[in-house]
């Protein structure tokens, strides 16, 4: 043994396992998705490889850091308070939740439990898609207290996507309105095309509204929405599938630029 440590992270979705000394210096790190062990000096590079050896499982590439690319040193100069690429899905309703639980015994379940779970579901469903390409970005906060659920980006173009809470109930909708059960429709199409409006404002690039209909027992659309998408939980892996809009280097330039805090405060 050379005393190198070979230690696993997962760090913006990407997964690498990380050669350090024993003191904990980083010396290389090996990136599963590129097959590239990236070497920080040239002096390790057989002892690097020899602690690697029982993770690697096909030929590699072996090499000094490749070049970071502008979207990728934007990234790095962030503040991590103005980060938003760490939220979690539905990251609002959970800091809502964790400083106001509400009452330990209600009549009703907590409806913002109901939502949480809706964006949950949705964002597990959206970081699937980062190995076709598209980042995902939650709970992006709008000045005025509003939030796009979760804005994608990929191949297929820019989405903003607005999570509607459905479980085992039926979905009526009229453009602007949308209606669950029997309760009161509401003009919600008109929030949701409103979201994306401001997001493209904030990217400067055409960003498409999505309403994301969580657990619905069934959609009826009596008036087509404009513009508006609308999609099932269980539909979400159709944005994969779009395409021929966006090049790699435009959509992590894109993202690059949506998860600065700054970006949002001037909508």
């Amino acid at each position: 043994m050379n005393g190198l440590r070979v230690i696993p992270s997962r760090r913006h979705g990407r997964e690498r396992l990380y050669v350090c000394l024993p003191d904990g210096g980083n010396v290389a790190w090996y990136d599963r998705e590129t097959a590239r062990v990236n070497l920080l000096g040239d002096d390790r590079e057989n002892e690097v490889l020899e602690a690697l050896g029982p993770f690697l499982t096909g030929p590699v590439t072996v090499g000094p850091p490749p070049v970071p690319t502008p979207a990728e040193l934007a990234r790095l100069s962030l503040h991590p308070d103005d980060d938003l690429a760490p939220n979690r899905p539905g990251e609002a309703l959970l800091v809502a939740l964790e400083r106001d639980p509400g009452p330990a015994h209600r009549l009703r379940p907590d409806p913002r439990r109901r939502a949480l779970a809706a964006e949950q579901a949705t964002g597990a469903a959206l970081d699937r898609l980062e190995g076709a390409g598209w980042h995902t970005l939650h709970s992006v906060p709008l000045p005025g207290g509003d939030r796009v659920h979760h804005l994608v980006i990929g191949p297929g173009g820019l989405f903003a996507l607005h999570v509607l809470p459905a479980r085992g109930q039926r979905v009526h909708v009229t453009d602007p309105l949308v209606a669950l059960g029997r309760r009161e429709p509401l003009p919600l199409l008109r929030r949701v095309r409103s979201d994306a409006d401001r997001s493209s404002y904030a990217l400067t690039a055409e960003v498409r509204p999505v309403l994301v209909l969580v657990g619905a027992a069934r959609v009826t659309v009596t008036a087509p929405p404009r513009s508006v998408r609308l999609l099932t939980d269980t539909e979400l892996p159709e944005l994969a599938r779009l395409g021929g809009m966006l090049k790699p280097a435009d959509v992590e330039a894109l993202h690059a630029m949506a998860r600065d805090r700054a970006t949002w405060t001037r909508v």
